[in-house]
């Protein structure tokens, strides 16, 4: 039984609680009594019962036992980040350790889960985190790639599966989905989330928020997402990891927090404080940010945590003398669990005891932890689904890597393929593929990748040996480190391109490159990669380079002289399978890029839906906004992407020229497959506001939709856009949209649309209000 107290009348008080909820409690234990935890109802988005078991159990609690439920440490050491004070088990049986993580293994799980329903005088049970980012042992493309899909329904499951494998290991609670808009590639971590623009992160990240928690948070195969770094993580200065963002709150609502809201109204239950700070304030210690926006406008009731050392980094912040005043400050923000620093425990007790932080604060926080683990169903069964026969039987399982290779198949962009050298005949003579990164089975796996292993990793060597005709031959060279600028292999690598039909050169980043604290200040090709590339160029063969990366690269010359060029990405357990899909026609690729590849560092931040400026660039005239050097234009846009196959658009037809604050206006495009093969093309509709009282972005996505199309195939496409669409916040920062004429555009990139016009008409020609909701949130 879970009831307890340390007094007598406490106890029978929870025993009648207990009684009266139907929880089949028996006896509420001593001090030192051992049981199993209670079976109470659970409710997932709280109610009155619900509560009244979190009131009552909080109120048996000390206030030493009060801050174990605000901390949680990495296992017994810190294995993943500076600063972390470690765990000891004499800590954890006296109830000072709310949840773990970087503990995985269903055996490890129950053990440290027993000790604290059996062991301790709380008998509280324990959350286990684990950064399940994109799958746990099934490694699926890394989240960049996954958007690259334009699959949401897809997206979603991989969330699902990762669920599904992490709670077989024990785990209960993932540190994603990264939401963060990201615009410059020269920061690591752009590789977790879903590029540039905000309307896509909305849906990406709602799609894996559902992915991760199911239909119930209680249900063995779910775990609970937390959505991160909220907020402004991806507009570090300098795309340096940790660096200071420095962002307007029209920026804020208008660019970084529409994922995280989105993320919000899919149930996501706990949100991660950022690194960063905002307008001078640490995300750690922003009460704005976390308890007025969060909570108090968007109604967020579920738990906040710190990320790792986050709290006791507001002292080299400089706003925290010491760690006292650190915790202090986080607390009273809206951080309700500390990761690892050990502040809280260490601090707040002295505070409360002399006033200095009041106790109706950390009761608050640890109310909402209760509550927290409450829905996830721990009370009712502490072990959820750790179980080690799962961990065998459901585990890297057959059906998750064909879900795996299908995403796979279709996060893969297509980026240039010049008098169609692709795809290739399987039944070629002699293949050469050179480059270290072909034979990596570390790097396909990405960043983040659970407890991935490289031996379940299919190479992009094995995968195109594997597809190929048991008549062909395919040679390997390694012809260069990716990240040494040693030439010494090149001659054996020039010796295979020159005996073979056609050359796969694979070229990149390794997969450390990208990621936490991997931020670049060049992002070209790192080591002698590229003139490797160019030496095989002028060879003459048939050459397809493939890129393996975790964020955008600048490769100007490979987009201008490779036959052909195809983004890879890192894809996961089955990337080399995929690939070969690809590369020799058995998957037509349909991927489109969800951020910008500039053709210099110096362009960056480049990014499709920027504001307008009074000089936009042009061609024929130097005062306005362009490069003396280079052109303003990037090197591949936003949403662009090309197929074995050809598609064309029809201009877009609108269901009325005049759309009113209640209308919804229907908006239709017939798109035609001209090629000779099937395709799937992602159709994208974007709007744009022509005049307003606030700059407004060039065009901004409202609507994408992947579309099957047989050969010489035809069909009408239909999308509805709604108030929602072109709402904006005004000079004011109240969210309305004002009336005035607006352009439609329909196509298949940022680039290539055709377009169209209508009028957005109101009462008295005056602004309406927008004000946010989650039923405009989806695709």
């Amino acid at each position: 039984m879970f009831c307890s107290s340390s007094g007598a009348r406490r106890r029978m008080e929870l025993l009648a609680l207990c009684a009266a909820l139907g929880t089949g409690c028996t006896a509420p234990p001593s001090q030192t009594a051992k049981s199993s935890a209670a079976v109470v109802p659970v409710s997932k988005t709280g109610g009155s019962r619900a509560d009244a078991f979190v009131d009552s159990l909080l109120a048996t609690l000390t206030l030493e036992e009060k801050l174990g439920q605000l901390s949680q440490y990495s296992g017994f050491a810190a294995v993943t980040g500076p600063g972390a004070a470690e765990a000891s088990m004499e800590q954890l049986r006296q109830g000072g350790v709310s949840s773990f993580l970087n503990v995985t293994g269903a055996d490890s799980v129950r053990k440290l889960q027993r000790i604290a329903i059996e062991d301790t005088r709380t008998r509280i049970p324990l959350l286990f985190g684990h950064d399940v980012i994109h799958g746990m042992r099934t490694i699926f493309p890394i989240p960049l790639a996954e958007a690259s899909s334009w699959n949401p329904d897809a997206v979603r499951e991989a969330a699902r599966i990762a669920a599904r494998e992490a709670s077989a290991y024990g785990i209960n609670w993932t540190f994603a989905p990264m939401v963060d808009v990201a615009r410059d590639p020269r920061w690591g971590r752009i590789t977790e989330g879903s590029g540039e623009d905000p309307y896509l992160g909305s849906v990406m990240g709602a799609a894996r928020v559902r992915g991760f928690q199911g239909d119930d948070l209680r249900a063995r195969e779910s775990i609970a997402a937390t959505v991160k770094h909220f907020a402004a993580y991806g507009g570090a200065e300098g795309g340096r990891d940790y660096n200071v963002v420095d962002v307007s709150e029209r920026g804020m609502r208008e660019v970084f927090l529409p994922p995280f809201r989105a993320a919000a109204c899919a149930g996501a239950a706990t949100f991660m404080a950022s690194f960063n700070e905002i307008a001078g304030v640490p995300a750690h210690a922003n009460r704005w940010l976390l308890t007025d926006l969060l909570r108090g406008e968007w109604g967020f009731d579920g738990v906040v945590v710190g990320d790792w050392g986050g709290v006791a980094e507001l002292i080299p912040h400089g706003i925290a003398a010491d760690s006292a005043e650190a915790a202090r400050r986080s607390l009273e923000a809206g951080v309700d669990i500390e990761m690892v620093s050990g502040t809280y425990s260490r601090n707040i007790p002295r505070l409360v005891r002399s006033g200095a932080i009041s106790q109706a604060a950390v009761d608050q926080a640890v109310r909402r932890v209760l509550r927290f683990k409450q829905r996830l169903g721990l009370f009712q069964d502490p072990y959820r689904g750790a179980d080690a026969g799962r961990e065998r039987s459901e585990v890297l399982t057959p059906a998750h890597r064909a879900a795996a290779r299908h995403l796979a198949q279709q996060s893969i962009v297509l980026l240039r393929n010049e008098d169609n050298t692709l795809p290739l005949s399987r039944d070629l003579r002699t293949i050469a593929v050179v480059g270290a990164l072909a034979a990596d089975s570390v790097s396909t796996l990405g960043s983040w990748a659970g407890i991935g292993r490289a031996a379940d990793a299919v190479s992009v060597l094995d995968g195109i040996r594997r597809a190929v005709s048991p008549r062909t031959r395919v040679i390997y060279e390694r012809g260069t480190d990716p990240t040494r600028s040693d030439t010494s292999r090149f001659r054996a690598a020039m010796r295979a391109a020159r005996t073979a039909d056609a050359v796969i050169l694979v070229v990149g980043e390794p997969a450390w490159m990208s990621g936490e604290a991997e931020s670049r200040a060049s992002i070209e090709l790192p080591g002698a990669q590229l003139e490797l590339a160019q030496r095989i160029r002028a060879l003459g063969k048939p050459l397809v380079v493939v890129l393996m990366n975790g964020r955008p690269l600048a490769v100007p010359w490979l987009a201008e002289n490779a036959p052909a060029l195809v983004e890879a990405w890192f894809l996961g357990v089955e990337m080399g399978n995929a690939l070969s899909d690809v590369l020799f026609g058995a998957v037509n690729p349909s991927g489109k890029l969800t951020v910008t590849f500039p053709r210099s560092v110096g362009q960056i931040p480049l990014y499709y839906n920027h504001r307008r400026t009074g000089r936009p660039p042009a061609a024929d005239s130097k005062w306005n906004s362009k490069y003396i050097d280079l052109p303003w234009t990037p090197q591949f846009p936003f949403g662009f992407g090309l197929s074995y196959t050809s598609y064309t658009y029809s201009s877009p037809r609108l269901s009325s020229e005049t759309m009113g604050p209640r209308d919804s206006l229907r908006v239709e495009v017939t798109v035609t497959n001209t090629g000779r093969r099937a395709g799937e093309e992602i159709v994208q509709l974007y709007v744009q506001d022509e005049i307003a009282s606030v700059t407004r972005p060039v065009i901004e996505l409202r609507r994408f939709r992947r579309v099957p199309l047989g050969a010489g195939e035809s069909r009408t496409v239909r999308f509805s856009l709604g108030l929602d669409d072109l709402a904006f916040y005004d000079t004011r920062m109240r969210r309305v949209a004002e009336p005035g004429s607006f352009r439609v555009f329909v196509g298949g990139s940022s680039r290539d649309v055709n377009e169209t016009r209508f009028r957005f008409v109101t009462p008295d020609n005056n602004p309406v209000s927008a004000p946010e909701s989650c039923a405009a949130v989806g695709n």
